[in-house]
């Protein structure tokens, strides 16, 4: 399992220590599927990242991303879902690309909170 969770808003108690949380703008997410940025962040200590490995994977997610929109072959999760919508529509989608990443150190827990 990879332990993804495409929910928001997050439920109480959904975010765990180790957790990676990936935000950013529709040009990443309409030129990479989910499964590729899982992948890419096989890398990260999830316990214990620095901020050079979260800055790394941000600024590589953001680079293949913008490399997929360029491509005319690839069929990206926008044209799978223009496709499925009836339009002619191949490649990658030229956009805003903007990624962060946040890492959960650790988390308040409300019930010890006194």
């Amino acid at each position: 399992s990879s332990g993804i969770n495409a929910e928001w808003p997050l439920r109480p108690g959904s975010i765990q220590k180790g957790d990676l949380i990936v935000m950013a703008t529709d040009g990443l997410f309409d030129n990479m599927f989910q499964q590729q940025i899982v992948d890419r962040l096989q890398r990260i200590d999830r316990f214990a990242p620095s901020y050079e490995a979260l800055k790394e994977a941000a600024d590589k997610l953001a680079a293949d991303a913008r490399n997929l929109a360029m491509d005319e072959d690839y069929m990206s999760p926008f044209a799978m879902k223009a496709q499925h919508y009836g339009l002619n529509f191949r490649g990658g989608k030229l956009d805003d690309i903007t990624v962060l990443l946040a890492s959960v150190v650790d988390c308040w827990d409300e019930k010890n909170d006194t």
